[in-house]
């Protein structure tokens, strides 16, 4: 959500800065805009639109200067309009700035700035920062330290950028709650919302902790506290992401990349070291009490960790979504919270994390984006190493989430005496031949799923169901439907159905159900009564299923046929399945696959 770039060389910088905030695309945003100090001072070109759009509109490419700032903006405050874009600049122009974050306190300040004759052009909230800077500066303040003070002043989250014509070669930045990082190269320095901002420039970065303010220069950078002004030594760390990971590859969009990753993605999930996984499996057995928490993806995720737990440890770990979470759930001391974060800066994540320390209680996450926020706050963090995800809906990121969790589930059996050494050795097994099955199933199967998405994308309602394990595969698909192909969706359990909704079936719904395989005897049973009453009621069922001789029946009205596998990882094919379902969709109705219109990637606002 957002994204921020800023970089300092000796060279002209305008190509460079328009790269990078096109790698910061898939966060999210529906504006942008550019800042880059000449003689003149800050030269500000923004629009709404799509970077590419924009920089051609604007000439971002004839801009000329060697220190700048950059930023997608995704709206919060004030419309999509071009005067609410950044960079926002101070009454005279000298100081232009980039923010992400929402700053709670801004009506207040803006009415004190306005009666001392600061005139505001935009409706946001950022608008507010040249201007406090502006007027410390007009009370004699060094620019540092009217930085700094405007810093002070403003509540609630921020990762803020600044350059200003008195100082050309600075870029002044600064940090809370709000993810910001600072890139090293040689002759050029840069900052970044993430990693992405500058991994073609460079490998070697600098994580910036909340309440730090840095001010950078194409020699080197200086870490600060805010609230006296202390040096910070910070460590540098190397990214191992290489930039070409985050190109298409050859394919037609990231999400269809990132699908066709997968094999490899649960390959990474599997290759982390036992030594991780016992550390969670024991910190869920010994806890009192031990929630499972995340939201949108990650809680489905989250959610089929809850029914593995269950099936293969014998043990409740609920599920809650971390955007109700701290409203019901009595977490207290001796309990444990496990986090899930494709990003690691999910504000309401964080906020479950950060109330959770308060109180004393254990942590630890699962998060796929080395040195981000959450990785750092928590006791313990496994990193799913899945490496960039830049379509902003999560398919690779989410599936290794999954396999984390089963590994977790797995050792806590064998902790609770639900599973022998052996058991668990086997279930592994059925784990390692999954990567090689998906890729027999995208590289076999995908023409098929395509021919259905073509079939089924004139109907615009549908039901997604399952029982067991497959009811939160049926929620996650539904959402998949809902992010990326724009149609109404509707994710609930199989046994649900019969309790109200099913006055909803008629000729214009249609009902897609997850059925387990007969071996599940129960599940499969209790999941083909719902098919039965849909029919029964004149309603069409698409199934997706492993039977070749259910393919026959006539209770289908489509259908997609899944090559077998064991109970164990079953739905996490009916997962992928549902992802490729949900992708072919959108390209059928000529979605914006990568960039679903009012979603960001990383949601770090309330």
């Amino acid at each position: 959500m957002c994204g921020i770039s800023g970089i300092i060389s000796n060279a002209n910088i305008a190509k460079k800065l328009l790269d990078s905030i096109q790698n910061l695309e898939y966060r999210g945003y529906d504006s942008c805009g550019m800042a880059i100090l000449n003689s003149h001072g800050p030269i500000i070109r923004k629009n709404i639109g799509h970077v590419a759009d924009v920089a051609e509109k604007e000439l971002f490419l004839s801009m000329n200067g060697n220190t700048g700032i950059a930023h997608t903006r995704w709206a919060t405050h004030g419309g999509v309009t071009p005067v609410n874009a950044h960079p926002h600049a101070n009454c005279d122009g000298s100081i232009a700035v980039v923010h992400n974050g929402i700053i709670s306190n801004y009506v207040k300040l803006r009415e004190m700035l306005t009666k001392k004759r600061h005139t505001f052009l935009s409706e946001t909230d950022s608008e507010v920062i040249p201007h406090l800077i502006e007027e410390y500066r007009k009370g004699g303040m060094p620019l540092e330290s009217a930085f700094v003070a405007a810093l002070k002043d403003i509540e609630g989250s921020y990762a803020v950028a600044m350059v200003a014509y008195e100082k050309p070669w600075k870029i002044f930045c600064g940090k809370h709650e709000s993810p910001l990082i600072i890139g090293l190269g040689k002759n050029e320095n840069y900052i970044g919302s993430d990693f992405n901002a500058f991994i073609e420039f460079t490998k070697e970065a600098v994580v910036m902790d909340d309440g730090e303010y840095a001010i950078v220069s194409n020699e080197g950078y200086a870490v600060k506290k805010i609230v006296n002004g202390a040096p910070v030594l910070k460590k540098v760390m190397h990214v191992e992401w290489d930039a070409e990971m985050s190109k298409k590859g050859g394919f037609p969009h990231y999400m269809l990349k990132e699908i066709y990753e997968q094999p490899e993605t649960v390959k990474k999930a599997l290759s982390i070291s036992d030594a991780s996984i016992q550390m969670l499996a024991q910190n869920v057995v010994s806890a009192e009490r031990t929630y499972l928490t995340g939201v949108g993806t990650t809680f489905y995720a989250a959610q089929l960790g809850q029914y593995y737990f269950a099936s293969e440890a014998g043990i409740n770990v609920p599920a809650v979504s971390s955007d109700e979470f701290l409203e019901n759930s009595a977490m207290a001391k001796g309990d444990f919270v496990l986090a899930v974060s494709q990003s690691g800066e999910t504000y309401d994540t964080l906020r479950v994390l950060r109330e959770a320390k308060n109180r004393k209680i254990r942590t630890a996450a699962i998060v796929n984006v080395i040195g981000s926020t959450m990785a750092r706050l928590v006791d313990d963090v496994v990193m799913q190493g899945s490496g960039p995800e830049i379509c902003v809906i999560s398919t690779k990121a989410a599936l290794a989430q999954v396999i984390i969790l089963i590994r977790t589930a797995l050792e806590a059996g064998v902790i609770t005496g639900k599973l022998r050494v052996s058991e668990k050795k086997q279930k592994i097994k059925q784990l390692e031949a999954l990567p090689q099955q998906i890729s027999d199933f995208l590289n076999e199967h995908s023409g098929f799923v395509h021919n259905l998405a073509e079939r089924q994308a004139h109907h615009h309602n549908w039901l997604f169901l399952g029982r067991g394990k497959y009811y939160p595969i049926a929620l996650e698909a539904a959402l998949k439907v809902k992010e990326v192909a724009y149609l109404h969706a509707e994710g609930m359990p199989a046994g649900f159905l019969k309790h109200g909704t099913i006055a909803l079936i008629d000729d214009n719904l249609r009902s897609l159900v997850f059925i387990p395989s007969e071996k599940e005897e129960a599940l499969y049973k209790m999941t083909m009564s719902a098919v039965e009453e849909i029919n029964a009621r004149g309603g069409k069922v698409i199934g997706i299923h492993s039977s070749k001789t259910f393919a026959k029946s006539k209770l289908l009205a489509d259908q997609l046929l899944l090559p077998p596998a064991p109970p164990l990882v079953m739905p996490l094919m009916a997962l992928v399945a549902s992802q490729l379902f949900s992708y072919f969709l959108a390209t059928t109705l000529d979605r914006n696959v990568d960039k679903p219109r009012a979603l960001a990637k990383s949601v770090t606002v309330a």
